[in-house]
């Protein structure tokens, strides 16, 4: 067995945070692959990563293999070596003579490799070329590998810094769009979508459904239970719409108490049908704020843009099922109307 590094959890801890490994293949590390072959006068190159048990290759050249036992490949050793390492001939060396890719095909006879290494010091990897020639590489070619390294380096870093620019941009449009306390779309994003689905339902002729919904006697929960009870109230019911919609369904919260919901391709009955379930999942399940359960029920409103004119706009929709809405709670609550 290779030894490992002292440094060993902290090396792989290094490693993995480039979130490098089992990710496809990327032009510019092919490249830097491809000029350090070439510069270097041999038939094979690769980037390596050495892992905790294997070494992958996130690019190579002249070469097929994806990934080698850590074991059983020479930047294992490497990455023990302050200065990387530089065998002129593999059978000659005990620690390489009887590895697989030395005795066997492709009967590898030199390896010359430069640690790729953090900020903080840690070998993650290695540059390396070989031949299947007994050589040296010339202090020109040296130079050029080591320099090629540190580009080697640079590129991870950037990829690195991309996947934090992606993330925090997703994070940001996240926030932008996601309602806080629910996880639902927030007014803004769901308007939007619903604006987006109603021309789409338009252009094609389709059909296009909504519901309004809203939390019976919400004050008084806030009154009696406290408002992080209310607030437990409005977590519960946007699950539950999460849970209980298609997945082309679109649920939002409009604010405090009011959720809407877009039910494309859905005529009104079927819209009706789908507000009923929702409306009885609501009253036989209780809505739990910690230890305590509160029974809440909700009225819903359902329109169809069939009952809107063709040159409508989202608001007229919008409106017709809050009259619905309205109608539900003046009629007893805990009940569905229709527009």
């Amino acid at each position: 067995m290779i030894p490992r590094p002292p440094d060993e959890s902290l090396r792989l801890a290094a490693l993995h945070d480039y979130m490098l490994l089992d990710t496809q293949a990327d032009d510019e590390f092919d490249l830097l692959t491809e000029l350090a072959a070439e510069l270097c006068g041999v038939p094979y190159s690769f980037v390596s990563l050495v892992d905790a048990d294997r070494v992958w290759f996130k690019s190579r050249h002249g070469s097929h293999a994806v990934q080698m036992p850590r074991d059983e490949d020479y930047c294992a050793w490497s990455i023990l070596e302050a200065d990387g390492l530089n065998i002129p001939d593999l059978t000659a060396d005990p620690r390489t003579a009887s590895l697989r890719a030395t005795t066997g095909g492709p009967r590898y006879r030199m390896y010359s490799g430069v640690n790729l290494v953090n900020a903080d010091g840690y070998r993650v990897g290695v540059l390396c070329v070989l031949d299947t020639q007994v050589r040296n590489l010339t202090p020109n070619q040296q130079h050029l590998l080591r320099r090629l390294a540190r580009q080697v380096v640079a590129l991870m870093e950037l990829r690195l810094k991309e996947r934090g620019l992606q993330e925090a941009l997703a994070q940001v449009s996240r926030l932008a769009n996601e309602d806080e306390l629910t996880g639902l779309r927030n007014r803004r994003a769901w308007m939007a979508e619903a604006r987006s689905q109603l021309l789409l339902a338009r252009r094609l002729g389709s059909t296009l459904s909504m519901l309004m919904l809203d939390v019976d006697h919400f004050k008084k929960i806030n009154d009696t239970h406290g408002h992080p009870a209310g607030d437990a109230v409005l977590r519960g019911l946007g699950q539950l719409l999460e849970r209980s919609l298609r997945k082309t369904d679109v649920a939002g919260r409009l604010g405090g108490e009011e959720f809407a919901v877009l039910l494309p391709g859905s005529e009104v009955y079927g819209a009706a049908r789908v507000a009923e379930n929702l409306r009885q999942l609501v009253a036989d399940e209780p809505l739990r704020d910690g230890e305590r359960s509160l029974q809440v029920t909700v009225s819903i409103g359902v329109a169809n843009i069939a009952v809107v004119q063709p040159d409508d706009d989202l608001d007229a929709l919008m409106r017709a099922a809050d009259q619905a809405l309205y109608t539900a709670k003046q009629t007893g609550r805990n009940r569905v109307a229709m527009a």
